[in-house]
């Protein structure tokens, strides 16, 4: 698979290279976790990020992919397909482990074995262009980003070592919080990735640059969206943008610079936790030892609006089949019970095709979310520790993301209805003049300022 991209990206970047001298740059804010109905909340403090709006362009909505989750959702926005051709179902690669057995999520990969498609900065690299990546999701060991510091655990260490020390010697990333970094809060991780970003600005110049924030998403998991907490932490990201701006501009770079602020889905509050798990458990399809489950022929995966639920034992599987759609049909808090014939639909792919995708889904209603306790006997519990989710099936409208684009490039108050996330690579691509042609997304042509659109290659 990996050499097979890699002369997929050599084909592509043929045409590219010629096109690649000029000076366009483009940089990609995700503000993980911001719904697009805030941008009009008069109680979410968003000055840079509405400024930045007021002089581009923004989206009505944009429509996310499914699993509504932050890696697949990063993904497809730098590869312009969604899940069923990129890959990328959980944070994390799924495995499973055998007959019979649960299966587990495990997020320590490298970006070859989470991301089955090009990525914009894969192609991008090969042609010259300089790319870097702030807390970006999936490019461990990517090869292709020229600056490195990844959202995956132990992301230190996965970071370009020659960056690091930059940051250590600005005072940005001291030996104290480097060897703390675990131990940071989220607006502390935040606040580096932030100064990070504007390192790669002024000292690199770097012309594809992506930043992902990520407090917004642990502060409405922790107290839900719309809360005084969330909107602290939206206040927070938003000063962030700020920063980034500034150093564009200090840099001199403001001219050739187009700046994209994005998010990788919305939000809904949810006073009720569903626990399929306790379900399959008493209904005899999986047991526990302790905390865990130790055996399963049936196992529920929870992405907060969405369960995949995953069939084990071929030779029991359709029988486990049919028991799921009847446990779950009529549940209180279900919303549907998606098989796979209606897996296309929602952009994802067949189980028989890919073999980490589940065997079925179940998608909650508004309110309700799921997680992975498989002890207790209450199918049902009141949400604690999280009292916010997202992951719900993109057509919910409260899933619809954030996408404004401002400068270089953008014509001031173009409109702009429901667009979607792959829309986002060619749409940059088309900025910095370098072909983008495995996108499925459409090249966002209405964005374009008249005398400043990039040349039709």
């Amino acid at each position: 698979m990996r050499q097979g991209l890699l002369s997929l990206v050599i084909l592509i970047c043929g045409a590219a290279s010629a096109l690649a001298a000029d000076n366009s740059r483009v940089i990609i804010i995700s503000m993980d976790g911001l719904p697009a109905y805030l941008l009009n909340d008069p109680n979410a403090v968003l000055p840079n990020v509405r400024a930045l709006a007021a002089k581009g362009v923004v989206a009505e909505g944009m429509t996310v992919s499914n699993p509504s989750v932050t890696w697949p959702n990063h993904t497809s926005i730098v590869t312009g397909v969604r899940p069923m051709k990129h890959g990328v179902l959980f944070n994390g690669v799924l495995e499973k482990r055998g007959l019979g057995l649960p299966v587990k999520v495990d997020p320590a990969k490298e970006k070859s074995e989470l991301v089955h498609a090009v990525t914009l900065y894969d192609v991008l690299h090969e042609a010259g262009i300089s790319t870097g990546g702030i807390n970006w999701p999936c490019t461990r060991n990517s090869g292709t980003l020229d600056i490195d510091f990844p959202d995956v655990p132990d992301s230190l260490t996965h970071s370009t070592p020659s960056f690091l020390d930059e940051l250590k010697a600005q005072g940005i990333l001291p030996d104290e919080n480097r060897n703390n970094w675990g131990k940071l809060s989220a607006p502390a991780r935040d606040y580096v990735w932030t100064q990070a970003a504007c390192h790669a600005i002024r000292q690199h110049q770097t012309r594809y640059l992506l930043v992902h924030l990520l407090n917004i998403d642990g502060s409405h998991h922790r107290y839900g969206p719309q809360t005084p907490g969330g909107y602290s932490a939206v206040a927070y990201a938003d000063a962030c943008v700020g920063e980034i701006v500034r150093a564009v501009k200090e840099a001199g770079l403001e001219d050739e610079t187009t700046f994209m602020i994005v998010s990788d889905h919305g939000f809904i509050t949810i006073p009720k936790t569903i626990q399929p798990n306790v379900v399959f458990r008493k209904a005899g399809l999986l047991t526990v030892e302790g905390n865990s489950v130790a055996t399963a022929r049936v196992h529920a995966v929870p992405e907060g609006g969405i369960a995949m639920v995953y069939l084990t034992v071929p030779d029991t599987a359709e029988a486990d089949r049919q028991k799921v759609i009847e446990l779950f049909s009529q549940h209180e808090g279900i919303a549907a019970v998606v098989e796979p014939k209606d897996f296309a639909k929602y952009g994802l792919p067949q189980p028989d095709e890919y073999e980490a995708m589940a065997d079925l889904i179940l998608s909650a209603k508004d309110g309700y979310a799921f997680n992975g306790t498989a002890t207790g006997d209450d199918a049902i519990v009141a949400s604690t520790t999280t009292l916010g989710t997202h992951g719900f099936l993109s057509d919910n409208p409260k899933m619809n993301a954030v996408f404004i684009a401002a400068g270089r490039g953008v014509h001031p108050g173009a409109k702009l209805g429901q667009i979607e996330n792959i829309d986002i690579a060619p749409t940059a691509a088309k900025l910095l003049n370098v072909p983008f042609k495995t996108a499925d997304g459409r090249v966002l042509e209405e964005i374009f300022a008249e005398g400043a659109r990039p040349s039709k290659e």
